[in-house]
């Protein structure tokens, strides 16, 4: 029987270290919050704030195309984007919370889950050596978020942006906002399953 294989990263994981593009571009997002709340907590700027929110958002998804597109999915990656993900939701979420523009019915469970995932994920990082792996599930429940949290920063402004009156932000945020809550905490069981399972292991 051959003996098993020594353990390493995954085929699909290149080891390019830090300096990538999608990294760059990683790195770029982590850079971009303190703008974002100095523009919304400083400046009193909350559409120029949900602004940069939005390119944060869109530029997670540009980070994973340029990844998979040039091969430079390293193990840094897998670490930096997950981590610029938690730490822009995290100020978005504790920003708009401070600005009173994100209503607390949707702010504070979002938080709540945030504070558990990033916990959990530490921990299993630190007592079983483990990163859980990201869900596409999870994904999907983050670009819903990110739909949902802009949207009351547009409807906190007093006048129309992009032609649509606040009210119809408003209303977009409360729709995206309910099928968030429900996606990132039924996502939040599985990252709770999967933490159990690596622990036991």
């Amino acid at each position: 029987m051959n003996p098993d294989p020594p353990p390493g990263p995954a085929p699909d994981v290149t080891d390019r270290g830090l300096w990538t593009l999608p990294n760059l571009v990683s790195a770029l997002r982590i850079c971009a919050i303190p703008v974002f709340l100095w523009l919304l907590l400083g400046a009193d700027n909350a559409r120029g704030a949900a602004l940069v929110l939005i390119a944060i958002g869109l530029s997670d998804f540009i980070d994973g195309a340029l990844a998979r597109k040039l091969g430079q999915t390293s193990r840094v990656g897998k670490l930096l984007d997950p981590a610029a993900d938690r730490l822009a939701i995290l100020a978005a979420l504790a920003g708009g919370l401070a600005a009173g523009v994100v209503p607390g019915w949707l702010g504070w469970p979002l938080l709540v889950r945030e504070i558990l995932v990033g916990g959990g994920a530490l921990l299993l990082m630190f007592k079983a050596t483990v990163k859980p792996e990201v869900r596409p599930a999870g994904k999907w429940a983050t670009a819903v978020v990110y739909a949902s949290i802009p949207a009351y920063y547009l409807a906190a402004t007093e006048t129309a942006v992009w032609f649509a009156a606040p009210a119809f932000w408003r209303m977009l945020g409360a729709i995206t906002g309910i099928a968030g809550l429900v996606l990132y905490w039924g996502v939040t069981w599985l990252y709770l399953g999967d933490a159990r399972r690596a622990l036991r292991a």
